[in-house]
C-alpha cells in the first residue's frame, strides 16, 4: 500500500495564562498538546484518530492542515513536509472543523465560488462538481441563503461541501458529525464511505465510537497527546466492543501518567 501521510514525531507546545493554570490545576506555564506523536495512513484507506475531548486530536489535524506550526517533528503528506512545504499541503488536503465557521453574510453558492477561484477550479469542472455535491447533501434549494439563515446541519453539510471545491486527494475531518442530528450525521457518514470508494484517503478525529467502527479501516487511541495505540479495529479490540477496548486502554494509560 502507498503512504500518503506520515507523521513523525509530531510535537505541540502552549503557553498558559494564570486563568488558564487555575482551570488545569497547575503550576506550569506550558501545556503539552500533542506529544511526539506518530502514524502512517495509507493511499485508499480512512484512519481515524480516537481520543476524549483534549487528547490533543484537534491540535494534531490543525498542525497537519498547515494552520499552527509544529514545534517538533513533521509529517509529510503526498510527499510535502508541513513544515518546509506548507502551501504544496494546501493544495493537495481538504481540511473540515466545526471551529472554521463559514461567513454569516454570504451565501452557500457565493462561498463554493469563491473557495473553487482560490483553487483555481476551472468553471466548468466547478458548476459540475457543485451540482453533484450540492445535489447529494440537499443544498441546492438553499444555496442562496445566508449562511446565517441555515440550520446547523446545513451550515455543516455547505461546510463540508466547500472543504472539497479542489477535489482533494487526502481529506481530514475534525468530528465531522458533532453536533448534527442522526440524520444529518448519517448523510456525512455515508459520505465518507463514498469519498472512501473513490480512492481517497481520508484522516478522521473523534470521541464517537460508533463513527469509527462503521468507517474507519484503521484507528489511532490518543490519550494526553501522546498515541498509546494503533491498528486495524481488529487487533484495537480483540474481539471485544470497541468501547470496552477503549476504556481499558484508557484506565492503563491514565495510571501511567
Amino acid at each position: 500500500m502507498k503512504e500518503l501521510l506520515v507523521v513523525d514525531n509530531l510535537h505541540k507546545t502552549f503557553n498558559l495564562s494564570a486563568k488558564q493554570q487555575k482551570i488545569e490545576r497547575t503550576k506550569s506555564k506550558t501545556k503539552v498538546a500533542v506529544d511526539n506523536l506518530s502514524f502512517k495512513a495509507f493511499e485508499g484507506e480512512v484512519y481515524g484518530l480516537l481520543g476524549p475531548n483534549g487528547a490533543g486530536k484537534t491540535t494534531t489535524l490543525r498542525m497537519l492542515a498547515t494552520l499552527i506550526k509544529p514545534d517538533g517533528g513533521d509529517a509529510v503528506i503526498a510527499g510535502s513536509s508541513i513544515v518546509k512545504e506548507a502551501d504544496k499541503v494546501r493544495e493537495k488536503i481538504g481540511f473540515l472543523t466545526s471551529e472554521l465557521k463559514l461567513e454569516d453574510y454570504f451565501t452557500p453558492n457565493y462561498l463554493y465560488d469563491f473557495f473553487s477561484e482560490l483553487h483555481k477550479v476551472p468553471n466548468d469542472v466547478r458548476d459540475a462538481r457543485k451540482k453533484e455535491i450540492f445535489d447529494i447533501f440537499g443544498i441546492s434549494k438553499f444555496a442562496e441563503v445566508k449562511v446565517a439563515d441555515l440550520s446547523t446541519g446545513m451550515k455543516q453539510k455547505a461546510s463540508l461541501a466547500i472543504s472539497l471545491v479542489h477535489n482533494p486527494d487526502i481529506i481530514i475531518f475534525d468530528e465531522p458529525t458533532n453536533g448534527l442530528d442522526v440524520l444529518t450525521a448519517r448523510v456525512v457518514t455515508d459520505f465518507i464511505g463514498d469519498l472512501k470508494e473513490r480512492g481517497k484517503t481520508i484522516i478522521v478525529s473523534t470521541h464517537i465510537f460508533n463513527l469509527i467502527e462503521k468507517v474507519c479501516d484503521r484507528v489511532g487511541i490518543v490519550i494526553n497527546g501522546k498515541m498509546v495505540k494503533s491498528g486495524t479495529l481488529e487487533e484495537i479490540t480483540v474481539g471485544r466492543s470497541l468501547e470496552d477496548s477503549f476504556f481499558e486502554i484508557y484506565k492503563e494509560n491514565v495510571k501511567e501518567d
